[in-house]
């Protein structure tokens, strides 16, 4: 730690300060976010996203890596939690850290270049499409009987509107700045 201090350009304390805070402001929606779809706890994926980023950041193989929640992890804890509870979840992830340890230490990550790029926007995209599939319930409200039905009147409106100002804001505020992940 102390020759990491000594090596250290003070130039880069600013760029190290603001990337470290990027990361964080986009870690806690993320790790919210996960952990409704994983029908978790939400303070079981604060906890979780903090753990994995003090491990990244003590153990982790390269300078400026980060790591936190990914999308399909919390698509398949989702069966996982629903059929087994959220104690096979942790058992699980330490499972999970063991076989990547194990990858790492058998240096197996050079292999990704195997997987073609075709392959790997498929999985992202189909990653895309079950996630917004998760998040159809959030379109659905107790109805009258207590069954559930879908949202109407002003109440989808407002949900659409939300939606789009979202997506407009990804899209476009890039082009206006960049000082603002």
């Amino acid at each position: 730690m102390l020759e990491l201090l000594r090596t250290h350009r003070p130039a880069s304390f600013k760029d190290d300060l603001l990337s470290g805070l990027t990361v964080a402001l986009a870690l806690v929606p993320e790790a919210i976010a996960f952990a409704f779809v994983a029908w978790v706890n939400p303070l079981v994926g604060l906890y979780a996203a903090f753990m994995v980023g003090l491990i990244t950041a003590s153990i982790g193989g390269r300078p400026g890596m980060i790591s936190g929640a990914t999308g399909a992890l919390a698509v398949v804890m989702v069966a996982l939690v629903s059929s087994h509870g959220v104690e096979y979840l942790f058992a699980a992830v330490v499972l999970m850290g063991i076989i990547q340890m194990l990858a790492g230490a058998l240096r197996l990550g050079k292999f990704i270049r195997i997987v073609p790029h075709p392959v790997m926007l498929g999985f992202v995209n189909g990653l895309a499409i079950v996630i917004f599939l998760a998040q159809l319930q959030n379109f659905q409200i107790a109805g009258t009987q207590g069954d559930t039905e879908w949202m109407s009147g002003s109440g989808l409106w407002l949900m659409l509107a939300m939606v789009g100002l979202t997506m407009v804001i990804i899209h476009y505020l890039p082009r206006f700045t960049t000082a603002v992940p």
